[in-house]
């Protein structure tokens, strides 16, 4: 393998090859990324546009906006314009880019402005860069414009900055995929100037804008934010470059940190160093372990302590890889080579200095291949070595296997009845041969020590049988003792090699199942959906592959709680609960086998995150004493581990954002709530206080016409107020789901009576024309909820349908449903808000002469006819101006008409 990595050294990456490859079948993008709105991006494309035009290449504009600013404008003389579609959405008519019609005409190159808007719904699809890859796809070339604040990896550090959260972004992969990105640079004083000049908003918007966005402090951290994300994408290309022409780096266009990695302590220090190294040269780094021969051969805690460093690197933000090789610098350099590292960080050595002269250290060879690489070599620290998990370990000694041992003396058995055989035909040093093949067996099949037991069998039979004097263990000839000699010689390193070869294999394959059982693992965690999910495949995942029994708690309510088991288990005593709480708070294993709570029956181990801890693993086993898990167990425990955190926080995010979303969903509806109750509600107590002072005050003075008018007022008034507080409260017991239907069967007809009699005042100045066949069925329903919901009809129709106009209800047999209409003659409802009229607090915008409501008529009438069972919808009429609402109720199968009650 060594060999192979020497020769791949000089050949280009496949990766790189293959991204080439990819780039030249699809059409070019380029990108005018500027810092703020203003820059000038859409400006220099439309320039570019036509120094495309001038080289003879067939340029369209797919789309471009500008914003009313001249300059823009004038630029787009001389432009093909590929004509808008028009969408319709709620209502409103919609342009957006046609691209339908751009891939029918079939340019060279698409001018398509605003890279992150989001497109109207009824598009194909739903952003526009979505559109963009789709014209790349076919062969197209695409300019388009970007500003920083919709790059999706920097919408927080935006949001920070300027106070004001952008919703329209673009993954970063779009970035990526572009073949060249432009900077389109302005200093913050003279973008503050344009503003001043109004080139870039008009003077209202202008001075919000340079009092909220457009300060010189958000515009340089905006502009540094969008030289660097500009910088990282040219240094990707250079990268992507050198690997696919075989570049030997470094090119020390930017910078980049290699740390070498291995057991010893003192590599923690080493990664700490490279940490604040890349920090300070706002590098990326890697941290990178070399698997030599000698791999294999580390103990336990050695293998626990590199494992500690790798991830103590990933913690500190590197990306943590292990190269196979057989020397460390030789493949360090490599590495360094093929992926521009300009600095290399390894450890001093710490052998003598004679050793040198005959086996030169890592760091030594290191500093004479590495070339024009920056090489560190730094001492380091032991006593800052990683800090130990505070868990005690099991110790994996192999088991004795007397049948491993059977099997190599029958193997030189096998070899000795072989030789007796050929020793007639074969000179006897050429008989210990046959021997060397039965240790060489015992090597491959059983290990190294049954190797060794049947290397000392096979000298002592291949002496007793076969040297002169035969059947003794004296040896006469001085030739027989050399060659006795050195087929022991030959027979321990051959089936110490062997079985080398052997354990590699064997922890090849080990390796091999780890890694897809973990890969498997990460595939179901990403496929599930609820916590409950994670938590019962984290638990079996665990005691599966450890072989343990596992229970996990997570916090709830200040303390922590038995969430899920594998076997189930939901029962903890006293130093269990005490060992869980304690490794929760203090982010520490604690329990059977750590330095704290010994005592309890489980090792707690937190689930931890970079940002705390979200959990606790709890682990048993039928073993009541002693540690419970290897080192290997350990490492394979941090995986899983943190594997499981993440999945356990992921599901945690996606709840906050929902609660955050029904937490806004909450204001949104408190603050309409309160505006109707300061405005709404206002309204009919000022008319109350304003006409029972005035009967107070002029009582005696007024005529009795003059006051019962102000007695009407006050009740009329009085009645309208307490219809919007029952209308509160209505849509309170509805939103709580203590809604609960007093069903009955009922006719139409004389619920529709009683709610005309109840609206009478409310239509004094409407005509009313019912239209309700005596032989419509009965429905079953609870008769005030639904003289409520025809209440509030009548009184919208009533609000919105000029005086003298007539109010129509109609009812009529569906099919399996009892249809109930009512109609105005009104202004209608506008087509975009027919969606809406149900929502809470929503209002259609009316005239200064229609009387004021609370948004919530129309939603009680949704809210209360669903809680019996039917629908209602909203419409316009086809004959006449006016809005429409139909109410369906499910017909009782049980009896049909309310005369056959009779």
């Amino acid at each position: 393998m060594p060999d192979d990595n020497r020769e791949q050294a000089g050949r280009p990456s496949p990766d790189a090859l293959l991204e080439k490859a990819r780039a030249e079948t699809r059409g070019r993008l380029k990108i005018f990324l500027g810092a703020a709105p203003g820059v000038g991006k859409t400006y220099e494309m439309l320039a570019s546009g036509h120094a495309k035009i001038s080289d003879g290449v067939d340029v369209v504009v797919g789309v471009v906006e500008t914003h009313g600013r001249k300059e823009t404008q004038a630029m787009l003389a001389g432009f093909e314009i590929v004509p808008r579609v028009t969408v319709d959405y709620k209502g409103r008519r919609l342009e957006e880019m046609d691209i339908d019609a751009i891939l029918a005409r079939k340019p060279d190159l698409v001018l398509v402005d605003e890279l992150a808007h989001t497109n109207a719904e009824g598009s194909r699809h739903p952003k526009r860069y979505l559109d963009v890859k789709e014209l790349l796809d076919r062969g197209i070339d695409v300019y388009s414009t970007l500003n920083i604040q919709h790059v999706e990896s920097l919408n927080d550090v935006v949001s920070q900055i300027t106070r004001i959260r952008v919703r329209e972004t673009v993954p970063d992969s779009v970035i990526d995929m572009a073949d060249d990105v432009e900077i389109i640079d302005l200093t913050p004083d003279d973008l503050i100037k344009r503003l001043h000049d109004g080139k870039v908003y008009v003077s209202k918007t202008a001075e919000k804008a340079l009092t909220n966005y457009f300060t010189p402090g958000n515009l340089t951290a905006l502009r540094e934010l969008a030289l660097r994300r500009t910088a990282q994408r040219v240094d990707d290309q250079l990268l992507t470059h050198m690997q696919a022409h075989a570049i030997s780096g470094p090119w020390a266009a930017s910078e980049r940190v290699l740390v070498s990695v291995d057991h010893h302590p003192v590599s923690a220090s080493l990664v700490r160093y490279a940490a604040r190294m890349a920090s300070r040269l706002r590098a990326p780094w890697a941290a990178v372990y070399v698997e030599t021969n000698r791999s294999i051969n580390l103990s336990e805690a050695e293998r626990d302590t590199l494992a500690a460093n790798l991830r103590l690197a990933e913690q500190l933000g590197a990306e943590a890889i292990t190269v196979p090789g057989r020397e460390t610098s030789e493949e360090l350099v490599r590495y360094a080579a093929s992926n521009n590292v300009t600095h290399i960080v390894i450890g001093a050595p710490k052998q003598p200095a004679w050793r040198e002269w005959f086996s030169p250290s890592s760091a030594s060879q290191l500093i004479r291949k590495a070339g024009d690489i920056s090489v560190h070599v730094i001492s380091g620290d032991e006593t800052r070595a990683t800090s130990q998990r505070g868990v005690k370990t099991a110790t994996a000694t192999p088991a004795f296997e007397i049948r491993a041992y059977l099997l190599a003396t029958l193997y030189v058995a096998i070899a000795l009845v072989v030789g007796i055989v050929l020793d007639q035909v074969l000179d006897v040093r050429n008989l210990a041969l046959v021997f060397l093949m039965a240790v060489l067996t015992s090597a491959v099949l059983h290990g190294l020590r049954p190797a060794l037991f049947s290397c000392l069998l096979g000298a002592f039979s291949f002496n007793f049988f076969f040297l002169p004097p035969r059947y003794t263990l004296t040896i006469s000839d001085p030739e027989s003792v050399l060659a006795l000699f050195f087929f022991l010689g030959v027979a321990i390193v051959a089936s110490n090699l062997t079985a080398t070869v052997q354990r590699q294999a064997s922890a090849a394959r080990q390796r091999a199942r780890t890694t897809e059982d973990l890969y498997l693992f990460s595939k179901k965690l990403a496929g599930t959906g609820t916590l409950d999910d994670v938590l019962w495949a984290t638990a079996f995942q665990l005691a599966s592959m450890l072989r343990v029994r596992v229970v996990l708690l997570l916090p709830e309510d200040g303390t922590i709680a038995v969430k899920a088991g594998y076997p189930p288990d939901d029962t903890l005593d006293d130093a269990d609960i005490a060992a869980a709480r304690w490794a929760w708070e203090h982010n520490h294993a604690a329990g059977r086998g750590a330095d704290t709570l010994p005592g309890a029956k489980r090792l707690y181990v937190p689930l931890r995150t970079g940002r705390a801890a979200v959990g606790v693993i709890g682990l048993d086993s039928d073993r009541r004493d002693g540690p419970l898990l290897t080192p290997e167990q350990q490492r394979l425990l941090d995986a899983l581990a943190d594997q499981a955190a993440l999945a356990i926080e992921r599901i945690q995010l996606v709840a906050d954002v929902d609660q955050a979303k029904l937490a806004a969903e909450a204001d949104r509806l408190r603050s309409a709530l309160l505006t109707s109750i300061s405005h709404d509600l206002k309204t009919p107590l000022a008319a109350v206080l304003g006409a029972s002072t005035t009967l107070r005050d002029y009582f005696a003075s007024m005529t009795e016409e003059d006051r019962k008018d102000l007695l009407s007022t006050v009740v009329d008034e009085s009645e309208r107020l307490n219809r919007f507080i029952a209308n509160l409260l209505d849509m309170t017991r509805i939103e709580s789901g203590a809604m609960e239907p007093n069903y009955a069967l009922h006719d139409v007809g004389d619920i529709t009576g009683s709610a005309l009699r109840r609206a009478a005042k409310i239509l004094a100045h409407h005509g009313v024309h019912v239209t309700i066949p005596a032989d419509l069925p009965v429905v079953r329903v609870d008769p005030v909820l639904f003289e409520q919901v025809l209440f509030n009809l009548l009184d919208n129709a009533a609000k919105y349908a000029p005086e003298g106009s007539t109010i129509e209800i109609r009812g009529w047999t569906g099919t399996g449903n009892v249809m109930v209409q009512v109609s105005d003659s009104g202004p209608g409802i506008p087509p975009g808000d027919l969606d809406r009229v149900f929502d809470t607090f929503y209002r259609v915008r009316k005239g200064d002469q229609v009387r004021a409501g609370t948004g919530l008529g129309l939603s009680i009438c949704r809210g209360f006819i669903e809680a019996m069972g039917g629908t209602i919808t909203a419409g316009n009429r086809t004959d006449r101006s006016g809005a429409v609402f139909t109410i369906r109720l499910p017909r009782p199968n049980d009896v049909a008409r309310m005369e056959d009650l009779r």
